[in-house]
Parts: C-alpha cells; structure tokens; sequence
C-alpha cells in the first residue's frame, strides 16, 4: 500500500489522490472502506460514500460510464492545508492561507445546526467551524461529468 500524505489540495484531491481517479487506485493509498453508501438521483445520477471511520476520511465518487474521485471530507487532524496544520487554524488563518493562494471567492454563513461555514466558490471548498471557533471539517470537490472526467469550473 502506498503512503497518502492528508494534504487539502482545492481543485486537485487528496495528497497523492487526484480527482477523477477510479476506485481502483484509491485502493492502492487506502485499505477497503469501513462503510460504503449509494445516493441515487432522479437523474440515474449516482454517487458513492465511501468511509473511512479510523481515518475521519469521507470519498465521494460519481460518474453514470465510470465512477471517479469527486469530492473528499476530512475531521482528521493530521491534514495539511499549504504546508500548515489546517485543524490548528482559525477562521482568519484559513481565510488568509486560501487567499494567498488564490482563492477569494469567499461566502460565510452560519448554518441552522449551529456551524459556521467559510466557502471558497472558487476552489469548491467548504470549511465548518464550531461555535468556539474550532475547524470541525473540510470539504472540497471538483464536478464530475457522465463519463467520470473532471470538467472545469
């Protein structure tokens, strides 16, 4: 099995783990999932959850001719965003790391469950953080055509 750093790539995956990769190859960096969950739309669109419990490590694949890597959500605190420890940032230390790299497509709104989301449109990323101000969660995806190829956004 290889190695998978958990370094937060917006737009490209998980370390070693690029967006639109089939199953196949994630198993190469992860073992089998410790539960695994079918979404189905009304479209025949499906997507596959594949969890990672012992890893705080959720995958999500999609595509209707192959499926491929679109999406990663990750609680572990061992994950790296651009070389920092990203469960060790607060809110403006997230904000200002994703705009020196880029990103400045920003939207913030604290949701109804209690969580305060810090969105980043263009980097399809997500970052959720508790009422003390803690990163509970980072969610970033590409979108993911028929074919199971990435397309640009």
């Amino acid at each position: 099995m290889k190695e998978l750093l958990l370094e937060i790539k917006p737009k490209a995956g998980l370390g070693a783990l690029a967006f639109g990769v089939e199953y196949k190859t994630l198993l190469e960096y992860l073992d089998k999932p410790e539960d695994i969950e079918t979404l189905e739309d009304e479209d025949e669109f499906s997507t596959l959850v594949l969890h990672y419990w012992d890893k705080r490590l959720t995958v999500f694949l999609e595509g209707v001719e192959k499926q491929t890597i679109s999406c990663f959500e990750i609680e572990n605190d061992q994950a790296l965003l651009y070389g920092h420890w990203a469960f060790n940032l607060t809110e403006a230390e997230v904000i200002r790391i994703m705009e020196e790299n880029g990103y400045v497509q920003i939207d913030i709104a604290d949701e109804e469950w209690g969580e305060r989301r810090v969105s980043f449109e263009d980097a399809m990323t997500d970052f959720f953080f508790d009422k003390e101000g803690k990163l509970i969660s980072v969610n970033w995806g590409v979108y993911v055509n028929d074919q199971g190829e990435v397309e640009d956004f």
